[in-house]
């Protein structure tokens, strides 16, 4: 049950950034700066709640991986939008990302031990595979600038490499 919540608000990620995609004006640089950096947020205070509470080696390496990580794109993702002179603009996905994120946080707050590793394993499975799909798929494309491009797609690589990770644990906590 709670894995299939997880994976919902991974849906509606891609739901809230494809619908923006859908319309006319495909998403400006300042929101999906925002929504890029809104994503790896989500996932630093989820991570963060994983090293708090959990006592697997596995899982803390894990988490302790996406707070460093995500914390990096994210502030190679501040400091370009300041060389840029852009400020990143909130919209409709970057809210509902926050609002899953603080949804899926409470559920992962109220478990413990083995239940919740795999609910924080399981989510982070999901939710790469999701942002990764919204990256290649909406994100990229419709980034204008090449430097937020190419930041884009380096991150998208390192949360490749984040799903692979997760999916490897989340076999393993089977």
């Amino acid at each position: 049950m709670l894995g299939s919540r997880l994976a919902a608000a991974g849906v509606a990620l891609v739901m809230v950034v494809g619908s923006a995609a859908a319309q006319p004006a495909r998403p400006t640089d300042p929101q999906i700066a925002h929504i890029a950096y809104t994503a790896g947020q989500v996932d630093i205070a989820a991570a963060k709640l994983a090293l708090q509470k959990s006592h697997n080696a596995q899982v803390r390496e894990f988490a302790a991986d996406m707070v460093r990580d995500h914390t990096a794109v994210n502030d190679k993702a501040l400091a370009l939008v300041k060389k840029l002179g852009v400020t990143p603009a909130d919209n409709p996905t970057s809210e509902a990302l926050v609002k899953q994120g603080e949804e899926n946080r409470a559920r992962l707050a109220k478990l413990d031990g083995a239940a919740f590793d795999k609910a924080y394993v399981d989510n982070e499975v999901a939710y790469h595979r999701e942002v990764n799909g919204a990256l290649e798929k909406t994100l990229i494309p419709s980034a204008s600038n090449h430097e937020l491009k190419a930041l884009l797609e380096t991150g998208l690589k390192i949360f490749q490499g984040h799903q692979q990770h997760a999916e490897m644990i989340a076999a393993a906590l089977q």
